[in-house]
């Protein structure tokens, strides 16, 4: 049986991942593919306790300790879920995944990159995504998207998502080739016609 595929989406909160990735996993249904369609951190089990914790615990929560827990999700998910998938031949849809980690703890918290990098490496056994799809939007319209009731991490201050945007677009700049770039001010459809477009390749 051949392998599957591993694509990720990427991108500020507000962006669009959500609403697009469920577009997705509809169209390769509908045209026969076995998809499974899933995220980071929380898929299920353990990873929704950790989802818990890591979006709604009103105490202080160290940058490495934050970290680690998004490691210790991901590691679970890989072993358990993604990468078991892919070996049936499934095409494997993330909402969120490495890229993540390093936008958000490295770029948004100031965590070291390398050490991001190593760990994230060390969670996931290696396994990268073919493809990463990156919806980029400016702050103030990602903001706008969230509305006034926030969880922890989307609670994180302007500033703070100013970083992880130029985080993502450094990503892509480093990683062209598994990196895509697109501008989701466009509509739902025109996003959703050059996903597939890259999806294709």
């Amino acid at each position: 049986m051949a392998k599957g595929l591993f694509i990720t989406f990427e991108g500020g909160d507000g962006c669009g991942k959500t609403t697009q990735i469920k577009l997705l996993d509809e169209y390769l249904r509908n045209k026969g593919y076995k998809t499974l369609l899933t995220r980071e951190p929380g898929s299920k089990g353990l990873g929704v306790k950790l989802r818990e914790i890591l979006l709604n615990y009103d105490g202080e929560v160290s940058p490495t300790c934050e970290s680690f827990l998004f490691l210790a999700d991901r590691a679970q998910h890989v072993d358990c879920i993604i990468k078991p998938a892919i070996d049936e031949g499934v095409i494997v849809l993330c909402d969120r995944h490495t890229d993540s980690t390093v936008a958000y703890q490295g770029y948004g918290r100031g965590l070291d990159l390398a050490q991001i990098n190593m760990l994230n490496k060390i969670a996931t056994g290696g396994l990268k995504p073919d493809l990463t799809i990156v919806l980029d939007v400016d702050v103030e319209t990602s903001q706008a998207r969230v509305g006034q009731e926030k969880d922890r991490m989307e609670s994180a201050g302007i500033e703070f998502f100013k970083r992880v945007r130029q985080g993502f677009l450094e990503i892509a700049r480093q990683e062209p080739e598994r990196v895509k770039v697109i501008d989701s001010k466009q509509s739902i459809q025109e996003i959703h016609a050059k996903i597939l477009e890259l999806v294709a390749r």
